[in-house]
């Protein structure tokens, strides 16, 4: 271990890099059965028509989720030998359902044949990254990136893990399926508002108390320097969740595990998309939409790593004094590895996961980290019953912790220059309104570009960064 990870040098050892590995997937395991969800779930609807493939195909890209986002975490831990967990991008994930969509629309075909074409996509934009990342294009656009916008992303990113935690995972932000924080409190004291929330009230009470006892649980601990704090007040917090199912909801959350299946579905995924690329599907939509399509998806998951690296190597004091980390290369290839193999068995884009984040605070310095994590993401074809009774409410609580240290980031920068300043506070605001780490980067270089060049200081502006933050331009204007 030693020789492989050099745990010594990155003052750290086994014990620690276990629980920061367990610790991330716990934060980032909701990926498994949602991913799955959104990308076959998204087929029920008008250009649905899976008939029998319908479970078979969810079963493929379940398998090519564990699959894919193993291999990733395991080039990460080999090649680059650091702590951060790949897996397929949330928003990536949900874009690349639409695009299914259309395809099959504008083909005529069904979902599953646009699913198979749309896999086309992610192979080409996976070897594009693999030729950036191989002659180092990818890193230099990093570096293009000016110091003073790159230690903003961190502080935004931190926001999208508060709004998130508070949002889509606890179900206390503002959402059309949930209740925002003002109306939960609201809630509490009105008893119409009671009334007319039903049934659903003990369960929003329920994970809002969970969700807050966690986090709590969470800073406390972390406090008395406890080892594995984030994932002990998860698993707290879980407890906590299950009991009160069991007591105020009456309802067993366990009761899944007796029917479950524990077998791994290789023959449904080898059905439906183990290596089904339909090429032909593709290309009947237009060569234009295709470059498109292709071009919109490298420019958000490139910028989507790119922000989620920079950010967690600056929160565990990876980089040097230049914000630079070393082997950004290996990184960025193993996260284009991830991808290529996302397409070969069936997913989309597998891309640097921002829960990372909680491994590292965790403990987590090297590639143990993520090949722990690894290996629980391909445990899972066998034991996801078991990962899927885990509360949203509890992996909330690491995800809202990790949010407020990564808003400490903002102490670095120097807000007294409105070219680094008004970046910085766009990319605050543009991160968890979009959900989108690249957008909120493109947001950033575009502005700190407009300032530069009308100020007279366009030499402060590398080509590069013009010539990425033109093609965010044209990006945000153009649709399938």
């Amino acid at each position: 271990m030693e020789k492989v990870f050099k745990l010594k040098e990155n003052k750290t050892n086994v014990r620690t890099e276990i629980l920061a590995g367990i610790t991330t997937f716990m934060t980032m395991a909701y990926i498994i059965a949602l991913n799955p969800n959104l990308i076959v779930g998204f087929g029920h609807g008008e250009f649905g028509a899976f008939g029998d493939d319908a479970f078979a195909a969810w079963n493929g890209v379940f398998m090519a989720t564990c699959l894919a986002s193993a291999i990733a975490m395991f080039c990460m831990a080999f090649l680059a030998n650091k702590p951060f967990a790949l897996a397929p991008g949330m928003g990536l994930n949900s874009y690349f359902a639409v695009v299914i969509a259309q395809i099959a629309g504008v083909a005529g075909c069904t979902y599953l044949a646009g699913l198979q074409a749309g896999l086309c996509i992610i192979l080409i934009e996976g070897i594009v990254f693999l030729l950036l990342s191989v002659f180092n294009i990818r890193q230099k656009i990093v570096e293009a990136i000016p110091l003073g916008v790159r230690l903003g992303i961190g502080p935004g990113i931190g926001l999208m893990l508060m709004n998130i935690g508070f949002g889509s995972n606890a179900g206390v932000g503002a959402s059309s399926e949930h209740y925002v924080m003002r109306d939960f409190f609201g809630a509490l004291a009105a008893r119409s508002a009671k009334e007319a929330l039903g049934d659903y009230w003990p369960n929003m009470v329920l994970t809002v108390v969970t969700m807050f006892v966690g986090l709590f649980a969470i800073i406390i601990l972390d406090h008395y320097k406890v080892k594995g704090a984030v994932l002990v007040g998860m698993l707290a917090a879980s407890v906590l969740n299950w009991a009160g199912q069991f007591v105020f909801l009456g309802t067993n959350p366990f009761a899944s595990l007796a029917s479950a299946n524990w077998l791994p579905p290789f023959g449904d995924m080898a059905r439906t998309t183990l290596f089904k690329f339909d090429f032909g599907t593709l290309f009947s939509i237009g060569w234009g939409t295709v470059v498109i399509l292709i071009i919109t998806f490298c420019i958000i998951d490139m910028f989507d790593t790119i922000g989620t690296v920079i950010a967690t190597a600056n929160r565990a004091g990876m980089v040097d004094e230049k914000g630079n980390m070393p082997k950004m290369r290996e990184t960025l290839l193993s996260d284009a590895i991830g991808t290529v193999a996302g397409a070969c068995t069936g997913t989309s884009t597998v891309t640097t996961f921002v829960e990372s984040a909680s491994g590292v605070e965790a403990g987590g310095r090297t590639g143990l980290t993520a090949l722990t994590t690894g290996i629980l993401f391909l445990a899972c074809m066998f034991i996801s019953p078991i990962a899927a009774i885990i509360p949203a409410a509890a992996t909330s609580a690491a995800l809202i912790y990790v949010g407020i240290l990564m808003l400490s980031g903002l102490k670095n920068i120097d807000f007294s220059d409105i070219a680094i300043a008004a970046p910085v506070f766009i990319m605050l605001l543009a991160m968890p309104i979009s959900g989108s780490i690249g957008h909120g980067i493109g947001l950033g270089l575009i502005t700190y570009s407009v300032i530069k060049i009308c100020t007279g200081k366009i030499k402060d502006v590398s080509w590069l960064t013009m010539v990425i933050s033109l093609i965010f331009l044209v990006k945000f204007f153009i649709t399938i």
